[in-house]
């Protein structure tokens, strides 16, 4: 058995914050620009996370929201799309030279993983809303503004993203991260 780090009284779906995208009532299923197999993800990376045993395996047995979630605040430590010494870059030159994706590829990472495995889960607004106010983990918030950026319509980012531009938690880990590497 799994323990969970939440409480299971919140099982139950949370209440939409109400600062969240306010404005006209909008619907609670999502929008979907683009490929709605491919998620927009570049092949290399949707090959290898759909090839990949922890896809396979362990997230094919997370069945709900919430186990992803709890999956997501225990396993994932960076945000990269390929898990670090990985990738064969060396002699690649140009645009193959361990840029962006592009080349040989490698171990995707828990995190890709994991933002795919949301997309299989077709989110709804209030969900991806939940995601992206989560109070537990940076990498949960993260991977609710991946979500955004890989699934909604370019039009709607800006009413997505507005209000945390300046969102102080972001500068916080940002220099925690840099504290870390000194």
């Amino acid at each position: 058995m799994k323990s969970t780090y939440h409480d299971e009284g919140a099982c139950e779906e949370e209440e939409e914050p109400k600062h969240v995208n306010s404005g006209p009532k909008k619907s609670n299923i999502l929008p979907l620009w683009g490929n709605d197999r491919t998620m927009n993800l570049n092949p290399l990376i949707l090959t290898n996370i759909q090839s990949s045993h922890y896809f396979k395996v362990n997230l094919y047995e997370l069945k709900t929201y919430h186990e992803v979630i709890d999956e997501i605040y225990y396993k994932v430590a960076h945000l990269e799309p390929w898990e670090k010494g990985s990738r064969k870059t060396a002699g690649q030159t140009g645009m193959c030279g361990g840029v962006r994706g592009v080349g040989a590829g490698g171990i995707v990472s828990t995190a890709y993983c994991l933002l795919y495995k949301l997309f299989t889960l077709k989110l709804t607004r209030k969900q991806l809303n939940g995601l992206i106010t989560h109070p537990d983990s940076p990498y949960i918030r993260a991977l609710g503004f991946m979500y955004i950026r890989y699934t909604q319509p370019p039009a709607d980012l800006w009413d997505w993203y507005d209000e945390y531009l300046d969102d102080n938690e972001v500068r916080n880990l940002m220099s925690r991260l840099g504290e870390a590497k000194l």
